[in-house]
């Protein structure tokens, strides 16, 4: 099977790639290379994972580049809630009209399924948690305001055009090779800073909370995506547990034997109060179920 990723030098795409040609995929990579670190893209040079540098919004490349895939991956996107309230336009450009590009390839190149990676950022602060995938949108940034636009493209080039997608709303994801700005990458955050010596800094109170998966659980999931016969459909992605942005920093202090308490600052604004995935819906219908817990992700992490 021929699996396309956009976005495939990020944090999520190259851990992808990884793991998917591992499995025995044909894995091809599309990243304008803006954002991506060098440790990704060496990752993928070292297994002889092709990355073709262009920009999703280029529609006649794009179509060439993924034309014979059997599925594509959409995980380009700008991904910092703090940026996107700061340029909003950038993050409407590159991440919904990015999106309605990568749609109207795969129609053109006749690809059977597009799996769209989008996040819990669409449903802004949860009435309740743990949130459901019926739970009401209202994202609080653009950025998520952006990933809502994009499931909305994806939803509407099915009816209208008849392409079959899985949309994907990931929740905090870690791992090997993520960036440590913004809070979507707070544990690479607080782990750089025990590595340096340094105490991790919370914003606000921390009694914010987070629901965080390892990627190497996103990939087993966005995998059970390709086998699904339940398409067209929205999954929750993440562990199901809710932690304190505080007891992380305290637990990563404690794995790294950092002594004394975490340093706190303002809250920042476009930060949800609490955040936790129901995953029912994964399970039942992807058979997708987390396997890394949070203390062993850290553990490795902090070995590296």
């Amino acid at each position: 099977m021929r699996v396309a990723i956009t976005g495939g030098a990020g944090f999520i795409g190259s851990n992808l790639a990884l793991f998917l040609k591992r499995l025995g995929y044909e894995v091809t990579c599309i990243d304008n290379l803006s954002r991506s670190l060098e440790y990704n893209v060496r990752r993928l040079s070292l297994e002889n994972i092709p990355i073709h540098v262009s920009d999703v919004r280029d529609f006649e490349k794009l179509v060439g580049l993924i034309r014979g895939c059997d599925i594509v991956v959409h995980t380009a996107a700008l991904i910092d809630v703090e940026e996107s309230l700061k340029d909003p336009i950038s993050y409407f450009e590159n991440n919904a009209v990015g999106t309605a590009v990568v749609s109207k390839a795969c129609v053109s190149a006749n690809v059977e399924r597009l799996v769209y990676i989008s996040s819990a950022a669409v449903y802004g602060e949860p009435q309740k948690v743990p949130v459901e995938e019926i739970h009401p949108r209202n994202p609080m940034s653009p950025y998520g305001l952006s990933k809502l636009f994009g499931e909305n493209i994806v939803e509407l080039y099915s009816k209208v055009y008849r392409l079959k997608y899985v949309n994907l709303r990931l929740f905090n994801v870690f791992g090997p090779g993520q960036g440590s700005g913004g809070y979507a990458g707070v544990i690479a955050k607080f782990v750089k800073n025990v590595k340096c010596g340094q105490k991790p800094t919370v914003y606000g109170d921390g009694l914010q909370t987070r629901d965080f998966i390892h990627v190497n659980d996103v990939c087993h999931a966005i995998e059970c995506s390709f086998k699904t016969e339940y398409v067209n459909e929205t999954y929750n992605i993440g562990s199901g547990s809710e932690t304190k942005i505080v007891d992380l920093a305290k637990k990563i202090m404690y794995l790294a034997n950092v002594e004394g308490e975490p340093s706190f600052a303002p809250q920042r604004a476009g930060d949800v109060r609490f955040s936790c995935a129901d995953i029912s819906k994964a399970k039942k219908l992807l058979g997708f179920y987390p396997k890394i817990s949070l203390d062993d992700g850290l553990k490795t992490l902090l070995e590296a």
